[in-house]
């Protein structure tokens, strides 16, 4: 196989990284070219060659040159977005990405709008019949008054949060209504945030996939056994996984499919799908990603490289050969996380031997 060139943006942050490193354990090497807004990100990425493209928070025409002048420059095979916003952006000028030489292998812009704001994709699952928990949108102060009266759970409590960004931005459980006034006034959210029914924060599971033209090509499910430095969040949320397991649940496999479907009838690249669970304990999807989240090398060293997958199939029109497609890894492995040391590899059986060990040992 010809050694591809391939473009991957947020070089540094450890999503991006991770992606890296299983490209880096794939039969078919190739250069990464990384990007980066962020000189001190950019020097600590394992990238093959290091480009920086200054741009606001907002991207916007100053963000589209510096890439072209990249793509033109490098002349990347495919290209890889690996934030939200960097992924819509893109989107927008997709035709001119292409004309470069440089192939996507994402969704179509439509979707990628409705995934990128999670009350528009809210709408959509509900109007499907998605079991999705009761939804408002939080223009102004009545709107939020009208949530309180209508959303809140036993003890009065609702969901914020934020329609846009990641790391479970701007979410808060809270039954207090001054204190989610002022909350919303902090983060200048009105008009972009949603109040909704509270779910397990606790129970969550996320459904990651890669389809090609609407097929589905591999899907794993991991489920959270914590949230990584959920004591430094008042809603116990960071988007950061401490401890990952593999599982499998046909009913979490058919309610992805069907959330994935719903906001798109022809799937095609990465489609990662969070759900939590309701007081019923039915997962509930909160929204889609169409990139890899950080603890995909998670499962490049349970033995399945997704990354690996996603680029062959784009580059060289090279499938897998999986026993099968859902769920191939085995349950029970756990993906243990902490800053500043490497992730542990192991299993439930091991983690509990130990422990019966050691209470035996007392």
């Amino acid at each position: 196989m010809e050694k591809e060139k391939i473009l991957i943006t947020e070089a540094g942050v450890s999503p991006t990284e991770n992606v890296i490193k299983s490209w880096n354990k794939s039969s078919a090497k190739n250069e990464i070219i990384g990007v980066s807004r962020n000189p001190m990100n950019l020097f600590c990425s394992k990238a093959t060659y290091k480009e920086h493209i200054p741009y606001e928070y907002d991207l916007g025409e100053n963000y589209k040159k510096s890439l072209l002048k990249i793509l033109q420059k490098e002349k990347p095979a495919l290209a890889v977005f690996m934030s939200d916003r960097e992924i819509l952006e893109a989107s927008k000028f997709r035709d001119e990405i292409e004309a470069q030489g440089t192939k996507l292998f994402m969704p179509t812009h439509d979707v990628i709008e409705n995934c990128t704001d999670k009350y528009l994709s809210y709408k959509v699952w509900e109007s499907e019949g998605i079991k999705v928990p009761k939804t408002y949108f939080i223009n102004n102060r009545e709107d939020l008054k009208k949530a309180f009266n209508e959303l809140g759970d036993h003890e009065g409590k609702i969901w914020l949060r934020s329609t846009v960004g990641a790391g479970g931005k701007g979410a808060l459980p809270t039954n207090d209504y001054e204190f989610a006034l002022n909350w919303i006034d902090i983060y200048k959210g009105w008009g972009n945030f949603t109040a909704s029914e509270l779910l397990k924060a606790d129970k969550t599971v996320t459904w990651l996939s890669i389809w090609y033209e609407g097929e589905l090509v591999v899907a794993q499910t991991r489920r959270r056994k914590s949230w990584g430095f959920a004591n430094r969040n008042l809603s116990g949320v960071t988007g950061i996984t401490g401890v990952g397991e593999t599982y499998s649940d046909p009913i979490v496999d058919r309610v992805a499919m069907d959330t994935i479907l719903a906001v798109d009838k022809r799937p095609h690249g990465v489609y990662g799908v969070d759900m939590t669970y309701d007081q019923n304990d039915f997962p509930n999807p909160t929204e889609i990603n169409m990139r890899f989240f950080t603890t995909c090398y998670f499962f490049t060293q349970a033995g399945l490289n997704m990354p690996e997958i996603y680029k062959d199939i784009i580059l060289y029109g090279q499938f897998p050969t999986l026993e099968k497609k859902l769920n191939p890894l085995k349950d029970g492995l756990l993906w243990i996380r902490d800053m500043d040391r490497e992730p542990i590899l192991t299993t439930v059986d091991e983690v509990n031997k130990q422990i019966l060990n050691q209470v035996l040992q007392k």
